[in-house]
């Protein structure tokens, strides 16, 4: 159960606190915008590619959060913090323990005030949450229902309370992973099926934006699987969700937004692959004689190259348009033209150098994919004494990034 004890304001729909004056879901009405991708890869690797299909995104953001500060007495739990949540994103609120996670997400909640700062949810003013906690739902330090009556029983009468329409509560039981469940008992339901509950009772009224405070925490391999689907299904409905852990490698698959922060302060804001860097292919030749006749071969890729430690590291990311001849001297055809800032096919690019290499008798003795430690920077961010780090924050971006579509781990029925 949540300790906080300021008094929620009228309206909204969280589970894990008791709200017997939650409020009617007015509905989204929104209006979801087309917005292509239009990454390709280059003509050079003969595997090729093609664009990606446009994603469905909803316009601007739908949270704005300019300063804001929350302190008690002398410690402060959340400090001078300034950040955006793209509609329509998964946006990770990463930190340690005590980061101050639970204090911002109460705060945007309702739940708690701020004692400085501004913002809006939704387009609402957040000192005046009773003006959009009704199109918001929330899971705050796991749920809290009775434990004598079933699962669907208990979203019963949170819809009822909430004045949400009930016909919806066993689709919400499937669309959680509680199929031949709902009938049961709370008190028979394991930790996973608990938070499943939890997060079905957050839908409740189709909210805009849903705040997941710790989703995964205590669950077995399997469970956080399952929550991680689920959370890429509630996102992949047009919803905005702000999913919060300690560990980032919980929710780096189904994140395409992140907020990490350390002691109440901005450590990072932008996109997952932004903050891990660049990824590489790392080359070594027989004869290291052989390395800058492969480095000219493959600069004719557009690629930056570099030649260090006996190594040929190619970085897989085109640099932007204007910086491309200043990146290598000597590049090859093609290195300055207007192809974008997009990634490159690692597994293609590293066949066709391989081919090429071979053709022109360079015998190749390494070549691996060197992929970006999201981790380790995720940990040199949050270590760092506050006195010697500052912000690496992205602010402003005109759009989310598109969410990831290589790997979103399934729901077990």
């Amino acid at each position: 159960m949540h300790s906080l004890t300021e008094q929620p304001p009228a309206g909204g729909n969280v589970a894990g606190i008791h709200r017997p004056d939650i409020g009617r879901n007015l509905g989204n009405g929104r209006q979801p915008a087309d917005r292509p991708d239009g990454t390709d890869h280059r003509d050079w690797i003969a595997a090729g590619g093609g664009a990606s299909p446009p994603r469905h995104r909803a316009n601007g953001d739908a949270v704005v959060i300019d300063g804001l500060s929350k302190r008690y007495g002398q410690r402060a739990a959340v400090d001078n913090l300034s950040f955006t949540v793209p509609a329509g994103s998964v946006a990770g609120l990463i930190g340690p323990n005590g980061a101050g996670k639970t204090t911002l997400m109460a705060i945007l909640l309702g739940l708690v005030h701020p004692s400085a700062g501004t913002g809006t949810v939704l387009g609402q003013r957040l000192d005046q949450p009773a003006r959009y906690v009704g199109r918001v739902g929330g899971l705050i330090e796991g749920p809290a229902f009775h434990p004598g009556v079933s699962g669907i029983d208990n979203l019963r009468s949170l819809a009822v309370l909430g004045g949400h329409d009930q016909e919806p509560i066993p689709s919400l039981i499937d669309l959680v992973g509680l199929t031949g469940r709902g009938d049961d008992k709370y008190s028979s339901y394991s930790m996973g099926m608990k938070q499943r509950l939890g997060i079905a009772a957050a839908l409740l009224g189709d909210p805009e934006l849903v705040i997941l405070d710790e989703p995964t925490n205590g669950l077995d391999p399997v469970g956080m699987q399952d929550i991680r689907r689920l959370i890429g299904e509630i996102a992949d409905g047009g919803r905005t969700v702000i999913v919060s852990s300690h560990l980032l490698g919980e929710l780096e698959q189904v994140c395409d937004w992140l907020i990490v922060i350390d002691r109440g302060g901005l450590k990072y804001l932008g996109a997952p692959e932004q903050l891990a860097g660049t990824e590489a292919l790392v080359l070594r030749t027989a004869d290291p004689a052989h390395l800058p006749v492969l480095r000219s071969m493959v600069a004719s890729t557009g690629l930056p190259t570099d030649i260090t430690d006996g190594e040929l590291v190619v970085t897989l990311t085109l640099p932007a348009a204007g910086d491309r001849h200043a990146a290598q001297d000597g590049a090859g055809p093609g290195y300055g033209d207007d192809r974008g800032d997009d990634p490159v096919d690692p597994a293609a690019l590293a066949a066709e150098i391989n081919r090429r290499a071979h053709a022109a008798g360079i015998v190749l003795s390494e070549l691996h994919h060197r992929r970006a430690d999201l981790e380790a920077r995720y940990l040199d961010l949050v270590s760092r004494d506050d006195a010697g780090s500052s912000s690496t924050a992205i602010t402003d971006p005109p759009s989310p990034p598109p969410r990831p579509t290589t790997s979103r781990d399934g729901v077990s029925p």
